[in-house]
């Protein structure tokens, strides 16, 4: 087991579900690693490019680095005055949008792909 798997189960309730639902979508992809940094689950391929942030409110914030760059075509990434960085805040596991989630992680590893180049 990793660090992050360890940081998942150390959880507790919904959001234990949130982030393990977030982190499964997340490795799917080949190339993607994770690492605790700054004490969250952070994801990276060629670059860091998407963390999960844990809400004292019991949600987690899936959050995208170069957020700015995606299209937000389903209009469900909020920047909350960050320059760079935007993200969906999920309260549920039952309520989660899971083919808007699946587009918005594709979109992002193509951002990162092209940042590469």
């Amino acid at each position: 087991m990793n660090e992050v798997q360890d940081y998942i189960l150390n959880r507790e309730g919904q959001q234990k579900q949130l982030l393990q639902y977030l982190h499964d979508q997340l490795m799917k992809y080949p190339d993607v690693s994770c690492k605790i940094r700054y004490r969250i689950p952070f994801y990276k391929r060629k670059n860091w490019f998407c963390y999960l942030n844990p809400k004292k409110d019991g949600s987690v914030e899936m959050a995208f680095t170069n957020g700015k760059a995606l299209s937000n075509e389903q209009g469900l990434l909020d920047a909350k005055d960050r320059q760079q960085i935007t993200g969906v805040t999920l309260k549920r596991l039952d309520e989660i949008p899971h083919q808007s989630i699946i587009q918005i992680i594709q979109e992002a590893l193509l951002v990162d792909e092209a940042m590469s180049l």
